[in-house]
């Protein structure tokens, strides 16, 4: 980061901890500006004219709103969010006020046209919601105190009428949609009860009104189930009966009867009947033979007889089972095939019976949809017809105006505008003053000097220090110049170096006094101190002392004279000094001279220290010629008057000659405004010599003769 930008940050970083010491500083102005400004609302406050106030409170209904508790559900009725700033706009309009100025003839009255009247009381109604209520506040001010409450009635007035005539226009739109609706309602109606009389007559289907239901076809459903459950019952039979008799196709006699004996056939039991006899014949035959009897037997004979008679109504059996099985499965073959054809026109006749109920029952909902749409839209019309014969309420009074008195009036308000006033005149008293600080570049504090110069200040002295060796006793203020004493001595880095001339960047920044009073503290620290008046402009060290003028420096410059014969002894010991002599025409060539350069280091040889007063450094060329003959050069800047950029240009003046600048010594500072030199300077008082101190001091000087001035160790006494 360079040098400038480290400036910039530093300023910032001081202005944003400095608030409070600038108020201190700038307080006469802040309560200047205040006073002002309150003084100018207290001016302004007296000549306005003084307004009345007649207000009306009352609540609004939204449309549709009835006074007997009734309403038509519009969408009119419903308050939305913006009702009610809605309706102060509507209040406050022109049409609605256009009503009051024609009621109370206020062109006429203001003689004014009816559009200036019509803008002019627009600017004296106001409107606002109670907090917490549905109540509004219509207010009217005016100056004329006789007429606010009427305006204010007559805009009410206007307001209430405009709602009614907007209800009533409301209404009648409202009606008349009704009717336009119910008329292409009852068309649709219409349309639809002749295709429901149509399909009917069709069909067959008798309509017996609204609720009605269609005839159900559950009878067919049934009798077309049962036909279909016959046929599959029946095939199953038929199927087995083909599946038995092929079985039974490829068996003898004897195999077939065993057959249909084990298969549970009706037939079974003639055939198990007959098998078993022939089992029993044969078996006593069996039996009858194993006891001795032969075939002859009469017995053996006649069993045969009957044996032979049982296998023939056996085979006679079995013949006519294979007929009747067969005959069986044709007659059921052609019963399977009737049932399926009836099933078959069941089915078509079911089907063509549900697409005519589906189509009927649609038509008979589409018109009983109709037909309840077209009721509907008569009931609303009627309560609508019913509710535009009732009296509406569109809004209501809470509080009627009011005439106020002569001493009721609202504005101008003294309290609201001084206190207004006072808090104005405060913030613009506060802006001029941070406004004059950031604008104001001078030197203001310690780090200015310090940030600018790059210089360190020497010493900070009070505002009104007087001329030391002029008061009695010891000063407080004397503490700054020992300060700036000893910084001299620790800041000057070679100890030889003890010609110090000391500048200013202009005229009556403290230059001259701060000289004499630092020669006289370090004469009083045993420093023999010469002081030099080189200001061959405007000489001033001499008047500090009462000493005459005529005979120093010049002379010494132009003429042949000895120092000694400059050289005066002032009443202080160990200080003395020269004067400026007789000015003259071209001080800077005078001062720009050998015999110059000479005298500076004679000087520096016979004193412990040499103090050069020169003129403003920045006004003439004097200053820097001195700045290049001395060893230091030692700025006075007067506290808040050079601005920086000046005080810059100081430095380099000195530089651009050769000069070294010791450092700076900040003068006539306020350090009851500013807190930081309050606390830099705090300590001047407290070690100032107690009133013992300042009596030992006087009595030793009483008592010790006048010694002369200090001198070094070569050429001191030439002078003398």
């Amino acid at each position: 980061m360079n040098n400038k930008d480290s400036i910039n940050a530093s300023e910032a970083n001081l202005h944003a901890i400095d608030y409070w010491q600038v108020l201190k500083n700038r307080y006469g102005m802040i309560i200047l500006t205040f006073i002002l400004v309150l003084l100018t609302a207290a001016v302004i406050t007296y000549v306005m004219p003084k307004m009345y106030e007649s207000k009306v409170v009352v609540q609004i209904n939204p449309y549709g709103k009835m006074s007997k508790g009734l309403g038509v559900g519009n969408s009119q009725s419903m308050m939305t969010r913006n009702f009610f700033q809605t309706e102060f706009s509507i209040i406050k309009s022109e049409e609605t006020l256009k009503g009051a100025v024609e009621e109370m003839q206020l062109s006429k009255k203001w003689g004014v046209s009816e559009k200036r009247a019509i803008a002019s009381l627009k600017g004296l109604v106001n409107t606002r919601q109670e907090r917490g209520t549905d109540l509004i506040e219509v207010s009217v001010r005016h100056r004329k105190r006789e007429e606010v409450m009427t305006i204010a009635e007559a805009v009410v007035k206007a307001y209430d009428k405009r709602r009614r005539e907007k209800i009533d226009s409301t209404r009648k739109e409202v009606i008349t949609k009704y009717k336009q609706k119910i008329q292409a309602q009852e068309y649709k109606v219409e349309d639809n009860r002749a295709r429901l009389y149509k399909i009917s007559k069709r069909l067959g289907i008798p309509y017996h009104g609204l609720g009605s239901t269609v005839a159900s076809t559950y009878t067919d459903e049934k009798k077309l189930e049962t036909a279909e459950s016959v046929y599959r019952e029946q095939k199953r039979s038929r199927d087995g009966l083909e599946i038995f008799v092929q079985s039974l196709t490829d068996l003898d006699d004897d195999r077939l009867v065993a057959r249909v004996i084990s298969s549970g056939q009706t037939e079974a039991a003639v055939l198990r009947e007959d098998s078993n006899g022939l089992k029993n014949l044969e078996q006593g035959r069996a039996n009858m033979l194993a006891s001795g009897l032969g075939a002859n037997h009469p017995r053996i004979l006649s069993i045969n007889g009957t044996i032979l008679t049982t296998k023939k109504n056996l085979n006679q059996s079995v013949r006519l089972l294979r007929e009747k099985l067969t005959n069986d499965l044709v007659t059921m073959d052609k019963r399977l095939e009737k049932l399926k054809v009836d099933a078959e026109e069941r089915k078509s006749t079911r089907m063509l019976t549900a697409e005519d109920h589906t189509e009927f029952g649609k038509v008979k909902d589409e018109y009983e949809r109709e037909f309840s749409i077209l009721q509907s839209i008569k009931g609303a019309e009627l309560q609508e017809t019913i509710v535009e014969g009732l009296e509406v309420d569109p809004i209501r009074y809470h509080q009627r105006a009011s005439e106020p008195k002569s001493e009721e009036y609202v504005s101008p308000n003294w309290v609201l505008n001084m206190a207004l006033g006072a808090v104005a005149g405060l913030i613009f008293g506060i802006g001029i003053a941070f406004a004059l600080e950031f604008m104001d570049t001078s030197v203001k504090s310690l780090e200015d000097v310090e940030r600018y110069l790059q210089v360190p200040v020497l010493a900070v002295v009070p505002r009104d220090v007087g001329v030391l060796h002029k008061q009695a006793g010891a000063s407080p203020d004397a503490e700054a110049y020992r300060i700036l004493r000893t910084n001299i001595e620790f800041n000057r880095k070679n100890p030889d170096d003890n010609a110090i001339t000391v500048v200013s960047g202009g005229a009556g920044e403290g230059k001259s006094t701060t000289l004499v009073n630092l020669a006289y503290i370090c004469a009083q620290g045993g420093y023999s101190t010469l002081m030099i008046d080189a200001d061959l402009r405007r000489p001033r060290l001499h008047t500090f002392f009462d000493i005459n003028n005529t005979v120093g420096l010049t002379n010494y410059l132009t003429t042949d004279l000895m120092l000694e014969d400059v050289i005066l002894q002032t009443p202080v010991d160990n200080l003395f000094f020269m004067p400026s002599g007789i000015l003259p025409a071209d001080a800077a060539g005078i001062l720009n001279s050998r015999r110059m350069s000479e005298m500076v280091q004679d000087v520096k040889q016979r004193f412990d220290l040499v103090l050069i007063d020169s003129p403003p450094i920045l006004g003439v060329s004097d200053a820097s010629v001195l700045a290049s003959e001395v060893d230091l050069t030692m700025i006075v800047v007067q506290h808040r008057k050079l601005p920086r950029n000046m005080l810059i240009r100081v430095k380099q003046a000195v530089e651009n000659v050769g000069g070294t600048v010791l450092g700076v010594v900040l003068n006539n500072v306020d350090v009851r405004s500013d807190s930081q030199y309050q606390y830099y300077t705090s300590y001047y008082t407290y070690y100032a010599p107690s009133e013992l101190d300042r009596d030992k001091t006087s009595a030793n000087a009483v008592e010790a003769p006048n010694a002369p001035a200090a001198k070094p160790a070569d050429n001191n006494d030439d002078l003398y």
